[in-house]
This record gives structure tokens, C-alpha cells and sequence, in this order.
């Protein structure tokens, strides 16, 4: 099987994040979802390792070029697959064993310091807990986990096929 070159793939992975955060604003803004601190953690690396599949692809660069945007990329969707596995596991916990939730997003940039939000942003809080849309039986969570696992793939495969 011929699979596209790396400039294609990662063409591909750019429009992936792209429909995916467009999803999340139809989400937000449209149905009125609101957006939980590790949600919003998790858009900021869809953003990041789009980003830089972006970059790759308007730069097509030579191997070594191909195979830093590969794993800078790859470093993104890791740790945004640490926080959406978080919010998986936060979302299976039995009720009585979620953590307390908290004020929402906005009024916390507003009050708290930036250390104390940046900490609920990375841990989450009971609001992550609370699956309030599903797709195909599945949360957003994992949806965006799935996303991460395909662009981890998609940038392994890149780094291999560099030449």
C-alpha cells in the first residue's frame, strides 16, 4: 500500500485539529456546552501539535526538518493525550469519588492567581468529571484521546518515512 508523503500527512493532521476545534467552538458557542478547565487544556495542545503539522506542511522541509516537526508535534499530542486520558478517567470515577467542582474558567483567570488556575487547568475539578455530550456512545474526553492517539501515529509514521 502507497501511503501519502509525509507533506500530505501532515496536511492531514493540520485539518484534523482544525475540524476538531471547530467542533468544540460549534460545541461551545452554538449548543452551549461549557468548557471544563482539562477541555480547555486539551484544546490548547490540539492547537499546539496542529500547529506545528501545519508548519511542516507549508514549510516541507528536507529528513532532519521532517523529523523535528515529527517529534516537537508528537511531544504536543503526548502530553494533550496525558490530560484527555486524565479527563477519561475522571469522567469513570463513581460520583461520590469525583472531586469537588469549581468556579468556571473565566472567573477564575479573573480572581485566583495564575498558579492556582494554571494547577485546576492541569488537574481538572469536578465540573471534568460530568460527561455532558456523547457521540457514538462516546464523550468528547474520548473523542479528543482518540485524536491525540492518531496524531501520535500519524507523526511516528512521519519521523520513519523522513527522507
Amino acid at each position: 500500500m502507497n501511503l501519502p508523503n509525509n507533506r500530505v500527512l501532515f496536511a492531514a493532521v493540520a485539518l484534523a485539529a482544525a475540524t476538531s476545534m471547530a467542533i468544540a467552538l460549534y460545541l461551545q458557542y452554538v449548543v452551549g456546552l461549557a468548557v471544563c478547565p482539562l477541555c480547555f487544556t486539551q484544546r490548547v495542545f490540539v492547537i499546539a501539535a496542529g500547529g506545528f503539522a501545519l508548519l511542516a506542511a507549508l514549510h516541507n522541509p528536507r529528513v532532519l526538518g521532517q523529523r523535528l516537526y515529527a517529534v516537537i508535534a508528537a511531544l504536543f499530542a503526548l502530553i494533550g493525550a496525558g490530560f484527555a486520558g486524565r479527563h477519561v478517567w475522571l469522567q469513570a470515577l463513581p460520583e461520590d469519588q469525583a472531586p469537588a467542582c469549581g468556579p468556571d474558567l473565566e472567573y477564575m483567570l479573573q480572581t485566583f492567581p495564575f498558579s492556582q488556575t494554571l494547577e485546576v487547568l492541569l488537574m481538572g475539578d469536578g465540573n471534568c468529571a460530568e460527561v455532558t455530550w456523547t457521540f457514538l456512545g462516546m464523550s468528547i474526553p474520548q473523542m479528543t484521546l482518540l485524536l491525540f492517539i492518531a496524531m501520535i501515529v500519524a507523526f511516528v509514521t512521519a519521523f520513519i518515512r523522513a527522507r
